[in-house]
């Protein structure tokens, strides 16, 4: 059976559960679409962010 040669310390196993913690992603309502979206991200349907074009938008 396998055992640990050294006891795991507090601080490394903090750093281990710390993904534990991470929360799912937030979505917003996009102005022009209606649609949700990603802060901070380009929305791909599109192609603008923050109000300009930044992407050709995607054909159907």
């Amino acid at each position: 059976m396998a055992v640990p040669k050294r006891k795991t310390t507090r601080m490394k196993r903090g750093f281990r559960r710390s993904a534990d913690a991470l929360k799912q992603p937030s979505y917003i309502e996009d102005k022009e679409s209606g649609e949700l979206r990603r802060s901070h991200h380009i929305d791909l349907k599109t192609g603008m962010y923050r109000g300009r074009q930044v992407l050709e938008p995607k054909g159907e």
